[in-house]
């Protein structure tokens, strides 16, 4: 315990890292993420392959392979990037077809009519997408890209692998330099992870309850 307590400063380090890659992350994969789910409705069918390709290669791709693509590759090609933003990179573009998923699957819940409807007001493809259909969409699946959240979460810390200095990065360093004490750092790193972990599932349920629509 007085492993943890003398290196408190190393583990509030790691932990602000760990949330910078969520929180950068997830608005990334938020922001691809729905416009890979619109592209997923699209009419035009060039936009809904590219999507369906770009969903399945990323989401069937292991999150290390991503990386190692991010980190190693992309200065061959000319590409050099800090670590951080190299795995942010990669969690953004790993994490952001399972957020277009979720998404599609709360538009299809968005019952036909609504989008007939707007047809039959004039509307067009995007503004049907962006003021009927997408409102409604992120209403019913708050609790999977809650989830999605979760699960990025606990994705950062495979960063740790690649010189990103997160929560799991001092958890090692730690247990290396205090042999004696390795339980507790690894308890301690387990903390931090339900201090984001946790909050993130409470405010799932409180969501659902107040936004979520009826299927």
């Amino acid at each position: 315990m007085n492993a943890v307590l003398a290196n408190l400063p190393a583990f509030f380090e790691g932990f602000r890292v760990t949330l910078l890659l969520l929180v950068i992350s997830g608005v990334g994969a938020l922001i691809i993420g729905t416009i890979v789910a619109a592209m997923r409705i699209s009419p035009i069918r060039s936009m809904n392959a590219f999507a369906a390709v770009y969903t399945e290669l990323l989401r069937n791709t292991p999150l290390t392979l991503v990386l190692l693509f991010c980190a190693l590759i992309l200065p061959y090609i000319g590409v050099t990037l800090p670590y951080f933003v190299c795995a942010v990179i990669g969690l953004t573009l790993y994490t952001s077809p399972f957020v277009a998923e979720a998404l599609r699957s709360g538009i299809n819940g968005v019952p036909i009519g609504q989008a007939e409807a707007a047809r039959s007001l004039g509307l067009g493809f995007g503004q049907s997408v962006s003021l009927i259909i997408f409102p409604q969409a992120f209403r019913m699946v708050i609790p999977p890209l809650i989830n999605v959240m979760i699960a990025l979460t606990k994705n950062t810390s495979v960063a740790s692998g690649f010189f990103v200095v997160e929560l799991i990065g001092v958890g090692k360093n730690l247990a290396n330099l205090n042999g004696n004490a390795v339980i507790a750092i690894l308890l301690a790193v387990a903390v931090f992870y339900l201090a984001i972990t946790i909050p993130l599932g409470i405010l799932s349920q409180r969501l659902e309850k107040k936004l979520v629509v009826l299927r």
